[in-house]
Parts: structure tokens; C-alpha cells; sequence
């Protein structure tokens, strides 16, 4: 197979199978509470990817630092990001909950330059920004009926909380890193985080008709372990290894248009011009941001080449 076939055949998989996620999550919690329909994913995913991780690599990092550091991006990435996620589902469209969620990049590269002295937005950043937050509010504008359901209103700000969530967890996640068997960490990750999930589920879940049997929403899970948490997220690996970052970073721009297609064709949800106008805003928005900030990191790296090439040669006088 030719040089980098099979991992552009991995990034294929992760657009398609990461857009696919919104329609399980939401054909899984039309029966069975969200906060344990969650839990259990990711703890069981955590196994299967733990398990992996000791296969490739025996040596694990269980020192405090590391436990607190996991536990902390478990928490932020899993119990709040994808918890909510799957909780804002019971009440929101998944192409809605796609589309919102498709703003990670964005808040990302917010919270980068928010947290970092001296950094400020470039024109494309902050009219990447604009665009895509205009996206946002044309979703609110096509729903705007629906508002006045309490529980469409608690999910649609659900979602934002969970996207802020997401993206602060990465930053931390990125800046703090633990190189110790990296697929371990995250297996960890996600065991934390679906624990989280579990033992705030009593708070938050009602338990009627949770043990009765319901064949979609079984498949449904199995197929969020299997497909989207362990397979996708080996691909994602292999892909971030094989391929340039910003190549595999165009996920982000296939995942919302999966789940919107999909969510129209078998849940019925609506598709109005709205969705098209709101989804090219937000990708619009995306690519404005990720090129202004590499636009940004660029300038930055060519101001200290320069500064280190007018820098005076030391003058070396001989050994003391």
C-alpha cells in the first residue's frame, strides 16, 4: 500500500465515524438516562483503550501529578464536555448539537490567547470569530420558537458550557503533558471521567424504565465503545502520527455535516436554510481562526530568528 494510504484511510474513518456519534448519542438517550448511558461508554472504553495502552507500552506514569493532571482533563472532556453533550441531546436536534459543537476550534485558539501574556487576536482571529459565532445565532434565530421550551433552552446552553469545557481541557491537556505511554493517559482519562459521569447520575438522571430492554439503544452503545471511542480514537493516533496536524485537524469541518445529514435522513430533524447558512458561518469561522493563529505563531517564530540573528557573537577570551 503506498505511503500514507492507510493513514488518510484512518482520517476518512474519524470524519465519517465521529459524525456519526450525535445520531447514536441521541437514538441511546431516547431511553435510558444520559449521565449513565455516558458513564458506561466511557468507562467501559476506558478498559478496552487501558488495556491497549499496557499491550503497547508496560511502563504507566501513576505518580500524583499525573493522577491529578488526568483526573482533571477527565473530568473537564468527559464528565462536563461529552456529559453534557449527551444530556443537551434529550432536548436538542443532533445536527443542532453538532453545528454547536463544531466551535471547539474556536474557543480553543480564544483560551490560548486569553491565558498567554501578551498575546493578542489578529484580524482574522477576531473576524474568524465574529462569523462564527454569527453561525451560532442563526441556529437560535431558526429555533427561536422552541426557546420558550425550558429544557431546549437549558440544552442549547448545555451544549456551549460542554464546547467551553472541551476546549479548556485540551489547552490544559496540550501544556501539561505526560509523554509516559500517551494511550494509557487517555484510556485513564476516560475512566475518570465516566466514574464522574456515574456518581453524578443519581442527581441528575431519572431511572424510569431503566431496566427495560431497548435493542436500538444497546447497538447504539455498543457502537459509541466500539466505533467511536476505541476505533476512532486509534485512528486518530495513527493519523496524528502519519500526517501533518492541520491536514488531520479537517475533521472538524466533516463531523457537523455528517450528523446533520444523518440526523435529517433517519431522525427526521429539520433542515432548513437556516442549517446551511449556520453551518457554512461556523466552518467559515473555524478556518479564519486556524489560519489567523498560524498566521500568528508563524510571525512570532520569524520575530525571534530575526532577533537572534542580530544578537552579538560572544567573544571568547581563552579557559580560566
Amino acid at each position: 500500500m503506498a505511503k500514507h494510504t492507510k493513514a488518510y484511510i484512518a482520517l476518512v474513518f474519524i470524519c465519517i465515524v465521529w459524525g456519526t456519534t450525535y445520531l447514536f448519542i441521541r437514538l441511546g438517550v431516547e431511553h435510558y438516562p444520559a449521565f449513565l448511558f455516558a458513564g458506561v461508554r466511557q468507562v467501559i472504553s476506558a478498559l478496552i483503550i487501558m488495556a491497549l495502552g499496557l499491550a503497547m507500552a508496560k511502563k504507566v506514569d501513576l505518580s500524583w501529578a499525573s493522577i491529578k493532571h488526568q483526573a482533571l482533563v477527565g473530568f473537564l472532556l468527559i464528565t462536563v464536555g461529552n456529559g453534557l453533550v449527551t444530556w443537551a441531546e434529550k432536548y436538542v436536534p443532533s445536527g443542532v448539537a453538532a453545528l454547536i459543537c463544531s466551535l471547539m476550534p474556536i474557543i480553543t485558539v480564544m483560551i490560548n490567547l486569553a491565558s498567554a501574556k501578551g498575546e493578542r487576536p489578529n484580524p482574522s482571529i477576531l473576524l474568524g470569530t465574529l462569523v462564527g459565532f454569527s453561525g451560532v445565532a442563526l441556529i437560535f434565530r431558526d429555533n427561536i420558537a422552541d426557546l420558550a421550551n425550558t429544557q431546549y433552552l437549558l440544552g442549547m446552553l448545555g451544549l456551549l458550557c460542554a464546547t467551553s469545557s472541551w476546549s479548556l481541557g485540551s489547552v490544559i491537556n496540550k501544556r501539561h503533558q505526560f509523554p509516559t505511554n500517551p494511550v494509557f493517559n487517555s484510556g485513564l482519562q476516560l475512566m475518570f471521567g465516566g466514574i464522574f459521569l456515574l456518581i453524578a447520575s443519581p442527581a441528575f438522571d431519572s431511572y424510569e424504565n431503566v431496566f427495560t430492554w431497548h435493542a436500538g439503544a444497546f447497538w447504539s452503545l455498543l457502537y459509541l465503545i466500539i466505533f467511536g471511542s476505541v476505533a476512532a480514537y486509534t485512528a486518530y493516533m495513527y493519523a496524528l502520527k502519519e500526517l501533518p496536524v492541520g491536514l488531520v485537524a479537517t475533521y472538524a469541518y466533516v463531523n457537523p455535516l455528517v450528523a446533520v445529514i444523518l440526523g435529517y435522513l433517519i431522525l427526521d430533524e429539520q433542515l432548513t436554510w437556516y442549517t446551511a447558512l449556520s453551518f457554512a458561518a461556523i466552518m467559515t469561522g473555524v478556518y479564519m481562526v486556524n489560519r489567523g493563529y498560524i498566521r500568528k505563531h508563524l510571525a512570532a517564530r520569524r520575530e525571534k530568528e530575526r532577533a537572534k540573528e542580530v544578537l552579538p557573537t560572544p567573544v571568547t577570551t581563552g579557559s580560566k
